[in-house]
């Protein structure tokens, strides 16, 4: 069983968010969930199925804020699917915070792209298993 149950982060914009975490999440091969509602939208299994990616405005009313370290890394299957998601984020709103390769810090396996959502929250897309001689970083 998974330690997250689900993630939750404060958007300003339900619709432009949810359309940007559209096209990111299905280049992962997630789709939006069938318990997404109004209020809230999810991406992922059910909560009985596995950890959830859910976004929503802010229960007390005011703005969304990033906070300074917090990430969402997202498990990439491949070096081509961590380019897809990074690729999709820039084209739907969301900003540059590393192109997709590796990273001396994190060795030669991990192969990175981070972005911020419109609203600023970092995320990054990982495959943990890149091997350096299949593909450049």
């Amino acid at each position: 069983m998974s330690l997250i149950l689900y993630t939750t982060i404060g958007v300003t914009d339900l619709e432009r968010s949810a359309r940007f975490y559209d096209a990111v999440f299905a280049t992962l091969g997630y789709h939006r969930s069938r318990e997404s509602d109004a209020d809230f939208v999810a991406w992922g299994p059910t909560y009985e199925g596995g950890a959830g990616f859910w976004i929503c405005k802010p229960f007390d009313g005011q703005p969304p804020s990033v906070g300074n370290g917090t990430m969402v890394a997202l498990r990439g299957r491949s070096e081509a699917q961590v380019q897809a998601f990074y690729k999709a984020a820039l084209l739907h709103g969301g900003k540059d915070e590393g192109a997709p390769g590796t990273r001396e810090a994190y060795g030669p396996s991990f192969y990175v792209g981070y972005v911020r959502d419109p609203d600023g929250n970092k995320l990054a897309c990982v495959f943990h298993k890149h091997k350096p001689k299949d593909v450049a970083s």
